[in-house]
């Protein structure tokens, strides 16, 4: 892990997770690379950020999938990026996820749920996020949203926040997922209230955060900031978490 201090403001710490250092799990039909430890590949030094505890950008090959599964007291949202995830659980609910949609199921309880790529023919990559609820014990939930990508241009857009609001999903936690889509050098800023954690993923192209260069795979954990400013090198989309 590398950590650089910006020379930009005193005292503004980034700590870089590089895409090639990330854990990686391989089984043929399923490429995933983890940000934090995840299942076989563990490290002690990557538990998570704050409420933050996986990041898994995962490939699943035409007509595979995970099998039925459960889960438990955890925020767990998928964001597809390429392709489309088939979703079904126990609640009741069945989708298909694309790009541009957003799906939030709080595990709660307890839930059992299979994804499988929804295509006979053509990859699905997406991202599996976990966020830890701030109780445990709730009752299960769903739900998904769209967001046009028109609508993160040049900008970062909530996704979901604890309240719901500006049409985001709702999970049960004091923490916000944002995300913009930039184009060649287009910029993004937002403010965030003073004492939060921020976390960056990059999806795909490449930006600069106060000339560190971030790449797509890489994270940035940024501590002790208000003001996040991204401009981006090449077409680029970016998740931002704001966290307690």
């Amino acid at each position: 892990m590398n950590i650089l201090e910006s020379s930009s403001k005193e005292g503004i710490m980034i700590t870089l997770r590089k895409a090639h250092e990330r854990g990686r799990s391989q089984h043929g039909w399923l490429d995933s690379r983890h940000s934090f430890s995840f299942a076989g590949y563990h490290d002690p030094a990557h538990m998570g950020v704050s409420r933050l505890r996986v990041i898994n950008d995962d490939r699943v090959a035409p007509g595979a999938g995970f099998g039925a599964h459960p889960h438990r007291d955890m925020e767990i949202i998928s964001y597809v990026l390429e392709g489309a995830l088939e979703h079904k659980d126990s609640l009741g609910n069945g989708s298909v996820i694309r790009p541009g949609d957003v799906q939030r199921m709080s595990a709660g309880r307890g839930v059992v749920h299979s994804e499988f790529n929804a295509s006979q023919s053509e990859p699905v990559h997406f991202l599996q996020i976990w966020i830890e609820p701030d109780r445990r014990g709730i009752e299960p939930g769903y739900e998904q949203k769209r967001f046009a990508d028109a609508d993160k241009r040049g900008r970062f857009r909530l996704l979901a926040s604890p309240d719901g609001r500006d049409g985001s999903v709702r999970i049960h936690q004091d923490a916000r997922l944002y995300a913009t889509v930039l184009a060649a050098g287009e910029a993004a800023e937002l403010e965030a209230a003073p004492g939060r954690q921020i976390y960056l993923h990059v999806a795909r192209g490449t930006v600069e955060k106060d000339g560190v260069h971030l790449a797509a795979g890489d994270g940035a954990a940024i501590r002790e900031e208000t003001r996040i400013r991204l401009i981006a090198r090449e077409p680029a989309e970016v998740l931002l978490f704001d966290l307690p």
